[in-house]
């Protein structure tokens, strides 16, 4: 499907990051594989910008961090929502990631612990985001946050987290977030696509490995969660009243069609939409940001468009 051969660079950051272990295979049990992705992750965090101010806090019962850049408040914020499959991935292990979002669109940033499949299953992740936003809209003030200027972001798992956060919004008739960044996100359930089939053995997420995540996330095919668009975002018939939103997708991904479906949508509704694609590079890369100039080009842009949505409503020109 993709004739742009894969990033050299961001092939060798792989090989470093996996000669850091610890080693780990989809046959160990989920606590295990847990454990070893959490690690091989923290073992490559970088450090964060030394100007931000950073805070871990409980809101009712959820663990999250905020990060916030020096400057005169409010400033908008930014919620975000990390990727795993759903199965996996904290605040901790995305620390750098949401730090320097932070910075580089000069946003206050809040990053949380949503719930985990499949011991919980959708919506229990939707129903965390809206009360990390509803906490964002009624205490952030007091965070040097403007409430009225938020938006959303997230990688994979964390896409479909932050696109359905705002599905739900528009169902319930509440006030819309600014905008989103969705990251090599998922947004449907066809595992069937011509990127699903082509890319099955893509460098850093297998097709296997997405079916069973889906699995985990919305139960047995059949459960309520397989027809629900606030799960399932490309399942929305009615897009509009959506935000504006950046899409970005990689062209070494398997779910590199599950964006350029939800833009279509988008901009057939009206929605003001950037897709932006990625042709050398793989699902996971904001993770080779530092290693590789084409992902750092990548999350350079991701953090331009977060910074337009979110201090002037609009996308990036260009």
């Amino acid at each position: 499907m993709t004739s742009a051969p894969f990033d050299a660079e961001m092939q060798r950051h792989l090989e470093e990051l996996a000669a850091l272990g610890p080693p780990w295979s989809r046959d160990w049990p989920l606590p295990q594989r847990r454990v070893a992705r959490e690690e091989n992750c923290r073992r490559s965090l970088a450090r964060r910008p030394a100007r931000l101010m950073v805070e871990d806090i409980d809101i009712d019962g959820l663990h999250a961090r905020i990060y916030r850049p020096p400057g005169e408040d409010p400033k908008p914020g930014l919620i975000f929502a990390h990727g795993g499959g759903w199965a996996w991935g904290s605040v901790e292990s995305y620390d750098d990631i949401a730090a320097e979002l932070a910075d580089q669109a000069d946003v206050v940033t809040v990053s949380f612990d949503y719930r985990l499949a499949p011991e919980h299953r959708h919506p229990a992740q939707q129903q965390d985001a809206m009360k990390v936003l509803e906490w964002m809209r009624s205490s952030g003030r007091a965070i040097g946050l403007d409430p009225t200027h938020i938006i959303g972001a997230g990688d994979s798992a964390g896409g479909q987290v932050v696109a359905g956060l705002a599905l739900k919004l528009k169902m319930e008739g509440q006030p819309q977030l600014r905008g989103l960044v969705l990251i090599y996100p998922v947004l449907g359930g066809d595992t069937e696509t011509p990127s699903y089939l082509a890319l099955a053995q893509s460098p850093t997420l297998q097709r296997v490995d997405m079916i069973a995540y889906l699995d985990a996330f919305l139960g047995p095919r059949g459960s309520p969660g397989w027809s629900d668009p606030a799960a399932l975002p490309n399942l929305a018939e009615d897009v509009s009243g959506l935000p504006p939103c950046f899409i970005s997708v990689a062209g070494h991904d398997p779910l590199k069609d599950e964006g350029a479906i939800f833009a279509a949508k988008l901009r057939a509704a009206g929605v003001p939409c950037v897709l932006r694609e990625e042709p050398t590079l793989a699902h996971s890369h904001l993770r080779s940001r530092h290693a590789s100039a084409a992902a750092g080009a990548s999350f350079r842009s991701i953090a331009e468009a977060a910074r337009h949505l979110a201090h002037e409503g609009l996308l990036p020109e260009g």
